[in-house]
This record gives C-alpha cells, sequence and structure tokens, in this order.
C-alpha cells in the first residue's frame, strides 16, 4: 500500500472511530487497514490514534496530521481530476445554518448529487464560527454580516426580514404601530453562540438603521426556537420572511410595523481565502448559488 493509500486508509478510521467500519467502506480486510496505520506511525514516529475497546480516537498529532492527509488527498485528487473531463470527486464537508439548508440547499441536493455521483456530502449544523482549516471544513453557509477576514465570503442572497409575533401577545401588550411606541413590550431575544451578544430590534427608519434595546425575559439561540417561542406570545421577533410566511398565512404569528422593516441580511457561503479552491467546492458553490437564486 502507498503513502497515498495509507493516507486515505487513516483518515476515513479517524471519521468513523473505528477500524471495523473503516474497512468496511473502503472494501479491505480489517487487518489490512490495521497493517497500514501501524506502518503510518512507524513511518511518522508518533502515535497518532488512541485505541480503546469501545472506539479509536486521534491524538493531538493524529488531529494535526488527518488535517494534513485531507488537504493532500484532496490536491491530488483534483490534479488527477484535471485531466480527460473528469467530473469532481471525492468527500466535501459542509457547515451549514440549519434552517437556510432546509428551505434552500436540501430540496434541491438531489439534483446535484445526480450530476455529480462521485462527490460525498458530510454535512454538520451549527450557528457558530468555526475555524474551517483547523476542523477541517470546505465550505460554510451562514447568514449575517461576515467579519472574518480570513475567509473568501460569496454571497449567494439577500433576505428580507420582518417584524412578527403572535396575536395572543398583541392581545397582552398591544399592538404598536411604530417603533417609537414600544414602551411596555418585550423581545424574544437570540443569542450570538460565537460573542453571547443579544441581537437588538433594528428598524431602517427614513433609510437610517436604527436599534431599539426591549426586555428580553426569554433568550434562545436557535431559529427553530426563536420561532417557536415567538407563536407561544412570548415576545416580538425580527425573523427572515421565508421562515415565517406559513405562520403568517395561518395566522398563528402577524406582521407589525411593515413600513420600518429591519434591514435585509445576507447569505454567505466562505471558504479559506489561503486555500486552492478544490473542483468540488466550486461546483458546490455554483449549485448554492443556483438553489437560492431559484428559491
Amino acid at each position: 500500500m502507498d503513502r497515498f493509500d495509507a493516507m486515505r486508509v487513516f483518515t476515513r478510521v479517524v471519521e468513523r472511530r473505528s477500524f471495523s467500519l473503516a474497512a468496511d467502506d473502503l472494501g479491505l480486510p480489517r487487518s489490512t487497514v490495521t497493517d497500514a496505520v501501524k506502518g503510518l506511525e512507524a513511518r511518522l514516529g508518533v502515535r497518532l490514534l488512541e485505541r480503546t475497546t469501545r472506539t479509536v480516537r486521534p491524538t493531538l498529532d493524529g488531529e494535526a496530521h488527518y488535517r494534513r492527509c485531507l488537504s493532500l488527498i484532496s490536491d491530488l485528487e483534483d490534479a488527477e481530476g484535471a485531466f480527460g473531463g473528469a467530473k469532481p470527486k471525492g468527500l466535501l464537508r459542509l457547515e451549514v445554518q440549519g434552517t437556510l439548508a432546509r428551505h434552500f440547499l436540501l430540496p434541491n441536493l438531489p439534483g446535484f448529487l445526480s450530476e455529480y455521483p462521485d462527490i460525498e456530502i458530510t454535512m454538520s449544523e451549527s450557528d457558530r464560527w468555526i475555524d474551517l482549516i483547523r476542523e477541517g471544513v470546505d465550505c460554510v453557509l451562514r447568514f449575517g454580516q461576515v467579519r472574518d477576514s480570513d475567509m473568501i465570503a460569496r454571497q449567494v442572497v439577500m433576505l428580507d426580514r420582518l417584524t412578527c409575533a403572535a396575536p395572543n401577545y398583541f392581545a397582552r401588550y398591544g399592538t404598536p404601530t411604530d417603533p417609537l411606541a414600544l414602551d411596555g413590550h418585550r423581545m424574544i431575544g437570540i443569542r450570538s453562540l460565537t460573542t453571547g451578544r443579544l441581537r437588538q430590534m433594528e428598524f431602517v427608519i427614513d433609510g437610517v438603521l436604527k436599534e431599539f434595546p426591549l426586555p428580553a425575559p426569554m433568550s434562545v439561540t436557535g431559529p427553530e426556537s426563536y420561532l417557536a417561542t415567538a407563536k407561544l406570545g412570548l415576545g416580538l421577533v425580527q425573523v427572515p420572511r421565508f421562515h415565517a410566511e406559513a405562520d403568517l398565512a395561518r395566522g398563528t404569528l402577524v406582521e407589525i410595523l411593515q413600513h420600518c422593516r429591519p434591514p435585509s441580511v445576507p447569505v454567505s457561503l466562505l471558504y479559506p481565502r489561503n486555500r486552492q479552491l478544490s473542483p468540488r467546492v466550486r461546483v458546490f458553490i455554483d449549485y448554492v448559488t443556483r438553489a437560492f437564486g431559484r428559491s
């Protein structure tokens, strides 16, 4: 087994946390997988994996080597795919905001996988800002302004937002007709997982963005919980229109202050600035742009 094959074996063991499962995935005898990892450790002179009776986990050296292996394997696959008009293939690692994925990405995913059957996707959901290189992620789909200068951000859409609450909230607190009349009202806070800060109520008044801090007896970190607590009548929320459309149509949420809606917010794909964009990431970015355009 050559070095690149040994790297592929090692990365699959790390991902599956199991020699047996990695062997099944690769169609190899378990003994071959074990010998490949032992040979890699002997050649490097370090222990890459911690083995127990229940699981296999990478050591600190193993984590570092795993990330290097991913990069080297990706470069090799891209170099080979540059000839003969071959379609992109290999593992594509995504980090997405779950609500965006369910509304925009997943409905269009069968077509993408049909067009690129040799691309394997692993997708994790999170709202936190991550270190793509350290965590071995190819690209991230995020809602909101991008402040990380180490990342390239490709904006795929601007999402309109609105202010709303449940009918029983307005029955209790009244229906404000102006942001300046929000005294006595309350909001449901949505808290950043990165900074811990609460997002304030925002309104564009005569072309000027203004913030209106309101009491937040309850705060959450996820958009699904944010919308669910709004439907319980616990406070005002500001959400993307697509996320609230069904509830607005049913009457379980009611929009207010249409004349001074909050500013639209970008949705962006982020990928490392200092990493060569692989063909599989490139075609995925094109797919995401088309998916949001159709929706």
